[in-house]
Parts: C-alpha cells; sequence; structure tokens
C-alpha cells in the first residue's frame, strides 16, 4: 500500500516528456485507474489560504545596527523594544529567546530590535550602554525606560503593556 502511494505521488509530479525511468525488478505498477482519485484539476484549483492578515506585523527580532537605528529606532509609529547584546554575554543569551517570545506574542503592537555593541559601539554608547544585556524602550523617538540584566518575561511584559496601553 505503501509503495503504491509511493508511485501514485511520482506519477502525479513526474514531468510529462521526462525521460527518466524507473527501473524496478519484479515490482507491479499501478494501474491508470489506481491513479484516478488523484486529478491534478482537483489539487491545482485550491484556493491561497492566508496565513498572516497584517503584512506589516513583524514578530521576529529585527538587528539593529548604526545604518539602520533612525529608521528602524526612531522613526517608529510603534513602541520600540530594543535588547542591546553581545555573542560572548553569557546572560544575553539567557535573554534571547524571551525577546523572540515578545516579539511574537506582541506582533503588531510592537517592534523588537537587537543592537550587538561589538558592531555597534556607537549606539551603544550613545544611550550609556554600559552592562549588557540591557533593554531600552523607546517611544515617539524618544527613550522611555531601561532594564538591565536577564530578567523574567513578565518583568518584561509588564513594562510592555504600559506602553502599548498608552498608545
Amino acid at each position: 500500500m505503501a509503495m503504491e502511494t509511493c508511485f501514485r505521488a511520482w506519477a502525479l509530479h513526474a514531468p510529462a516528456g521526462s525521460k527518466d525511468r524507473l527501473l524496478v525488478g519484479n515490482l507491479v505498477l499501478p494501474s491508470k485507474r489506481a491513479l484516478a482519485p488523484l486529478s491534478v484539476g482537483r489539487v491545482a484549483t485550491r484556493r491561497p489560504r492566508h496565513v498572516c492578515q497584517s503584512k506589516n506585523a513583524v514578530d521576529e527580532v529585527v538587528v539593529a545596527d548604526e545604518k539602520n537605528w533612525d529608521g528602524l529606532v526612531m522613526a517608529c509609529e510603534t513602541p520600540v523594544l530594543v535588547e542591546f547584546w553581545a555573542p560572548w554575554c553569557g546572560p544575553c543569551r539567557m535573554i534571547a529567546p524571551v525577546i523572540d517570545e515578545l516579539a511574537k506574542d506582541y506582533a503588531g503592537k510592537i517592534t523588537c530590535c537587537k543592537v550587538n555593541t561589538d558592531d555597534s559601539p556607537n549606539v551603544a554608547s550613545t544611550y550609556g550602554i554600559r552592562s549588557i544585556p540591557t533593554v531600552l524602550i523607546f517611544k515617539g523617538g524618544e527613550k522611555k525606560e531601561s532594564v538591565i540584566g536577564a530578567v523574567p518575561k513578565s518583568t518584561l511584559t509588564t513594562l510592555i503593556d504600559k506602553y502599548i496601553g498608552s498608545s
């Protein structure tokens, strides 16, 4: 049965003028009638499924640097959560999955960015980042809050809710 299904799928997706030949010992291939339930017309008429309704919602953490900082953070209409981190920092690796979850949970309500302090030291020094991880909240291009260290998700959600509630 599994082999027959495999051949059905192969026959359905094989190019019409394919010169490829399937060499199988003394195996009996399915008849044309066995291929009938898998009509190509029925498969091709399926309507597309929309997974995400909002094209502008970003559900992942965006990498910010000196080049795109103004466009991503300063000009953003929604509140922006920015994590300052470095690849060698253990606590930064601990908080990274939390920031990823927040980006998914608050997609369309906030923008989550991360800045590698090794790659963008000028951005970090502009905002007085001396310890990492540091999370800053921006709203309307203005720094509103900062949290230093690897904090629990609940701390960050409370902070985010404070700023998306006052939009």
